[in-house]
C-alpha cells in the first residue's frame, strides 16, 4: 500500500524546484544519509551538483524524475531527525466529546505467572501492531510504542494481547487486556504509567498477569504548529530557519497546489512584516495554519501522496504527521498487520500458511480463497479473525468452490453429508462427548467466556449439553428494551445486513439460484418480502447457539423446509456453484410486528447441525430478545427478511456488508430502527 500511494509522488512534485536532493528513491523509502551524503546534499543545494547525475537519478526519466527523488529524499532526512528537537505537547484529555488527534500508547512492561519469551500486540481498529519478542523472564520489558489517531467516533478501544512465543509455529495467547483509551485519558492518574490486569482468555474473572502502560495525546493546536514548522523546514535549504518566496513557492507547489504566482507571493508578503525578502519558520508556520481555514494550500499528503479532504484541516495534520511520525527514542511497534494472530505467528507457521496460498485479506477474498476469515468486531471497532482448522478450509474450498466438487454433491455426497451429521449428532449427544469440552474450550480460549455460562462445566453430561449452553441473566442487555421500533440482533454471531436483496447479491450471496421465493418456500406467500431488507446472522462453532426474536410480535406461522445440509462457512456462501439458503434444511417462521410489518425468520440447518429445536410456537406473542430456539452441535445461520421501507439498519452494518465484511455481533445489540414508528 505504502509503494502504491507513493507512487502518486510523480503527479504533482514535478515542478518542486531545482535545489532538491538527487539521491535514489530505494533511500527515501528504507535507508538514511551518511555523513558524506549530507555534505553533497548541501553542495547540490548551492547549485554545484547535476540534476541528471546518472549515479543519483536510478533511471532515465530526465529531470523530472530526479526532481520527484531528491524532493523524497529530503524529506526522507526531515523525518529522520532526532526526536530530541520535537516541540510537541502531551497532556491528558479533559473531555472525550468531539475529540480527534494523535495518542501515543507505549507498553512498558509486564509480570506474569512463569517466565518465557515474550511479546505482546496492540489492535485499534483495523490495524494491529506487535512489539519485540522479550528475553526469557517472567517480567518481560518492551518499551515499545505507537502513535495513531484516536477519535471520540472512531475506534478507542485497544485490545492488548499478551503471548508466548514458538519460533516455529503459532504462539500462544496467554491472556490480554482491553484498554478504552478515551477513558483512560480522561481519566486522573497519580503517574505517568499505570498498571492493568491480564486476563485469561478462556475465564475472564481471572487474572494471569500485570501490564505497565501508559498512554498520552498531543495538543491539537501544537500538533498543527509542529507539523507546519516540520514541514516548512523541508525546502529551507541552508538550514537558516528562513524561508525565501521561492523555496515558499517550491513547497506549495509539492502539497499539490498551483497558486497562482501573485496569490503565493501575497502570502508570503503577508507574513514578511520588515520586507526583507525572508521571514522566520516561526511566521510562517502560524500564517499557513490561519491560512488553511480560509483557502487550504494542502490538498495532498507530501509522504505517502494521499489526497486529502481540504475541509477537515485537523484531520489532514494529523494523518500526514503520523507519516512524519519520528517517536520518542522507544522501540516503534512493527505495524501492517489487520490481527494479533496474524502478528504473532512464527516464522515455520507464515511460511506453511503461505505454501496453503493463504491471505489476509478483507472481503471475499477472505472467505473463499484464503485460510483466514476476518471479522470486524463492533464492540471494539477491531479486526479478529476467526479459527477454522487449515485442512477444514481446503477441503471446503475443493467442495464448494469448484464445479467438480459441486458435481460430485449431486451424485451422492450430499446423502453422505446427512449421515455424517446424523452420526456426529449422536455422538456428540453421548456422555464420552464431555470430554472433548475441555478441547473445544482451549482452541476457542479468546471467543469463549466461560465466566458468562450460567451453570458450572461440571454439570455439562454431553458436549451437545455445553453447546447449547444458556448464560447468566444479565450478560447480553438488550437495546431500548422498552421500545419496540428498535429492532434488536437475533444472535451472538457474524452478521451481514443488506438495504435489498439486489445488494446482498452483489456482495455476498453469490449462488446462482438465490431468490426470495427460494428462501421461503412455497407455503409461505413472498411478495411482501420483495426488495425487502435481508439480514444474516451467521453462527461459528464458537458460538452461543441459541438464538432470539429481533423484534416483539406475535407468531403467525413456523414452516419446515426439507433440504441439504451444506456449511454455511462463507466459502459455501460465496460460492456462485452452490444455493447454501435455499437448498439446505431450514425451518420458516412470520412475526407479526406493529412497528416493522410481518417478519420472516428463517433458521437454517448446516453440515454437522444435528437439530434446530424452538421453545416457542404458532400463536405465541413473543418480545424482543426472547430466546426462539437454539442449534444443536455445528455451525449455523439465521436470516431475517423485512418488508421493504420498514426498518433503517444501523450504517456501520451497512457500511461493512457493502465491503464484504461480517460484523461480529451479541445478541440484543441495535440493529435498525422502524422507518414508521408508532408512539
Amino acid at each position: 500500500m505504502l509503494q502504491k500511494k507513493v507512487s502518486k509522488w510523480s503527479t504533482f512534485l514535478i515542478e518542486a524546484g531545482e535545489h532538491i536532493l538527487p539521491f535514489p528513491v530505494s533511500k527515501y523509502l528504507f535507508g538514511s544519509f551518511s555523513g558524506r551524503e549530507r555534505e553533497e546534499s548541501k553542495e547540490t543545494a548551492m547549485g554545484h551538483g547535476s540534476s541528471k547525475s546518472p549515479d543519483h537519478d536510478g533511471g532515465g526519466d530526465g529531470p523530472r524524475c530526479s526532481r520527484t527523488a531528491r524532493f523524497r529524499q529530503r524529506l526522507r532526512r526531515i523525518v529522520h531527525q532526532s526526536s530530541s528537537h520535537s516541540t510537541a505537547a502531551h497532556f491528558k484529555l479533559l473531555s472525550a466529546d468531539d475529540f480527534a488527534g494523535i495518542a501515543l500508547l507505549t507498553l512498558i512492561s509486564a509480570e506474569m505467572k512463569f517466565k518465557d519469551k515474550w511479546l505482546a500486540c496492540v489492535s485499534v481498529g483495523e490495524q494491529t501492531f506487535r512489539t519485540d519478542v522479550s528475553d526469557h523472564t517472567d517480567k518481560p520489558v518492551w518499551n515499545s510504542e505507537k502513535k495513531f489517531l484516536l477519535e471520540s467516533k472512531g475506534p478507542h478501544v485497544a485490545r492488548v494481547s499478551v503471548y508466548e512465543t514458538n519460533v516455529l509455529s503459532k504462539s500462544n495467547l496467554v491472556g490480554y487486556c482491553d484498554i478504552n483509551v478515551l477513558e483512560f485519558l480522561t481519566q486522573d492518574h497519580n503517574t505517568d504509567s499505570e498498571v492493568v490486569d491480564i486476563l485469561d482468555p478462556t475465564f475472564l474473572d481471572r487474572v494471569v498477569g500485570k501490564l505497565v502502560v501508559s498512554c498520552s495525546v498531543e495538543d491539537p493546536i501544537e500538533t498543527q504548529k509542529r507539523f507546519a514548522r516540520r514541514i516548512l523546514s523541508i525546502v529551507d535549504y541552508n538550514e537558516d530557519g528562513k524561508l525565501s518566496l521561492s523555496e515558499f513557492s517550491n513547497l506549495v507547489d509539492a502539497f499539490g497546489n498551483r497558486l497562482a504566482e501573485e496569490k503565493k507571493e501575497a502570502l508570503f508578503k503577508e507574513a514578511d512584516k520588515n520586507e526583507d525578502g525572508v521571514v522566520s519558520i516561526d511566521e510562517l508556520a502560524v500564517l499557513l495554519a490561519l491560512h488553511q481555514e480560509k483557502e487550504p494550500l494542502v490538498s495532498c499528503c507530501p509522504v505517502c501522496g494521499e489526497v486529502l479532504d481540504v475541509s477537515d484541516w485537523l484531520s489532514n495534520v494529523i494523518h500526514m504527521t503520523l507519516c512524519f511520525d519520528e517517536g520518542t527514542g522507544n522501540q516503534v511497534m512493527t505495524g501492517g498487520f489487520l490481527t494479533d494472530k496474524q502478528a504473532s505467528y512464527g516464522w515455520i507457521f507464515k511460511l506453511s500458511e503461505w505454501a496453503h496460498f493463504s491471505s489476509y485479506r478483507i472481503g471475499l477474498h477472505s472467505g473463499s480463497n484464503a485460510a483466514h476469515i476476518l471479522v470486524y468486531e463492533r464492540s471494539t471497532g477491531r479486526l479478529v479473525e476467526e479459527i477454522i482448522d487449515g485442512k477444514i478450509i481446503l477441503s471446503m474450498r475443493a467442495i464448494y468452490q469448484s464445479k467438480l466438487g459441486l458435481q460430485l454433491m449431486n451424485k451422492g455426497a450430499k446423502e453422505l453429508l446427512q449421515e455424517i451429521s446424523e452420526k456426529q449428532g449422536k455422538k456428540m449427544n453421548s456422555t464420552e462427548s464431555a470430554e472433548e469440552i475441555p478441547k473445544f474450550i482451549e482452541l476457542f480460549k479468546d471467543q469463549i467466556d466461560i465466566s458468562e455460562v450460567r451453570y458450572p462445566l461440571g454439570s455439562f453430561k454431553t458436549f451437545n449439553d455445553f453447546f447449547i449452553r444458556e448464560l447468566k441473566p444479565g450478560v447480553r442487555p438488550i437495546a431500548c428494551s422498552e421500545f419496540d421500533h428498535v429492532a434488536v440482533c437475533a444472535a451472538d454471531c457474524r452478521l451481514t445486513a443488506f438495504k435489498s436483496v439486489e445488494d446482498s447479491v452483489r456482495f455476498w450471496i453469490k449462488g446462482r439460484k438465490f431468490s426470495i421465493q427460494g428462501l421461503l418456500g412455497n407455503a409461505v406467500s413472498s411478495d411482501p418480502y420483495i426488495d425487502g431488507t435481508l439480514v444474516i446472522f451467521r453462527l461459528a462453532p464458537q458460538d452461543y447457539h441459541r438464538f432470539h426474536f429481533p423484534v416483539s410480535g406475535r407468531i403467525e406461522q413456523i414452516v419446515e423446509i426439507p433440504g441439504c445440509l451444506y456449511t454455511v462457512n462463507p466459502i459455501a456462501v460465496n460460492s456462485k456453484y452452490c444455493n447454501v439458503f435455499t437448498e439446505n434444511k431450514r425451518v420458516v417462521s412470520i412475526i407479526s410486528a406493529t412497528h416493522f410489518g410481518k417478519v420472516a425468520i428463517v433458521a437454517i440447518g448446516a453440515t454437522m447441525v444435528g437439530s434446530i429445536t424452538f421453545t416457542k410456537k404458532e400463536g405465541d406473542y413473543v418480545r424482543k430478545g426472547d430466546e426462539f430456539g437454539y442449534f444443536s452441535f455445528g455451525g449455523s445461520t439465521v436470516l431475517a427478511v423485512f418488508e421493504k421501507d420498514t426498518i433503517k439498519l444501523d450504517e456501520d452494518f451497512v457500511e461493512n456488508s457493502s465491503r464484504s465484511l461480517e460484523t461480529l455481533v451479541r445478541v440484543g445489540m441495535q440493529l435498525g430502527v422502524s422507518t414508521k414508528i408508532q408512539l
